[in-house]
């Protein structure tokens, strides 16, 4: 994990088709830790906040909402997405293997990067994508 900061003022917020496993797999497969889970009437996710260092994600099940009408998890395994979320790591080796493990998807393998860093970008089991690497934008500033 990277040095400990100020809690990011930026927070990417998803829906997926299956919230419970989605949370379960980033869990297991990328390291977040669960700060706050709000299960729904339904067997879904009404809010997940899921914490990484010193960042933090929301989630949600996907449901026809006034959220929902903006944001929809992935329409499959292979859409093209809009955005994407990037996730600092000191072993990026480490959690490549943790990623492929849990069943990642496999867009770019790992690589060293040219602008520096170490990386790769997977699918999580809701389409989402992820990039994962050693690169840290504020290492400069």
């Amino acid at each position: 994990m990277t040095p400990a900061r100020t809690p990011s003022p930026l927070v990417a917020t998803m829906r997926y088709k299956d919230a419970p496993a989605a949370i379960e797999w980033l869990c297991d497969a990328l390291g977040f830790e669960r700060h706050l889970v709000v299960p729904d009437d339904g067997g879904g996710i009404a809010h997940a906040q899921l914490r990484f260092g010193n960042g933090m994600i929301m989630l949600g099940s996907d449901r026809d909402d006034a959220f929902g009408s903006v944001q929809r998890a992935p329409t499959s395994a292979d859409a093209v997405v809009t955005q994407s979320v990037y996730l600092i790591v000191d072993d990026p080796d480490a959690h490549y293997q943790r990623a492929l493990d849990a069943g990642a998807q496999v867009v770019m393998p790992i690589r060293d990067e040219d602008y520096g860093g170490r990386g790769f970008t997977i699918r999580d089991p809701g389409g989402h994508v992820w990039t994962v690497g050693s690169y840290d934008p504020w290492a400069d500033g």
